[in-house]
């Protein structure tokens, strides 16, 4: 189970160790992280789980998909050069550690 870490607008950090392939808002949902609004529930369809990845993950996830690009467009918030959907990151062993920052808002 990776540890992983979400940095609020305020500066303030919340971390928890998350089950293994859950998505990245199925965890921070069910650990009550503020900032995940997680509308459409996990379907790439709304943009209301939009994180920044820390710059030094970036390059270690998956690529976002052409369905989750198209959602980036639609964030509330700036989009970023880390910006992902949280629904579209499944967590896996590899990820301990994992930063993820969260927008000034989601709608």
């Amino acid at each position: 189970m990776p540890d992983i870490s979400f940095i609020h607008p305020d500066g303030s950090e919340q971390g928890f160790e998350a089950p293994e392939g859950v998505s990245v808002m199925q965890a921070a949902t069910g650990f009550g992280v503020a900032g995940i609004v997680a509308e459409c529930g996990g379907s790439a369809l709304c943009a209301t789980c939009h994180v920044y990845v820390d710059a030094a993950w970036v390059d270690q996830l998956p690529p976002p998909l052409a369905n989750e690009l198209e959602m980036l467009d639609c964030t509330a918030a700036e989009r970023r050069p880390g910006s992902r959907l949280s629904c579209q990151i499944t967590l896996n062993a590899a990820m301990q550690g994992l930063v993820l920052h969260l927008p000034e808002r989601q709608q």
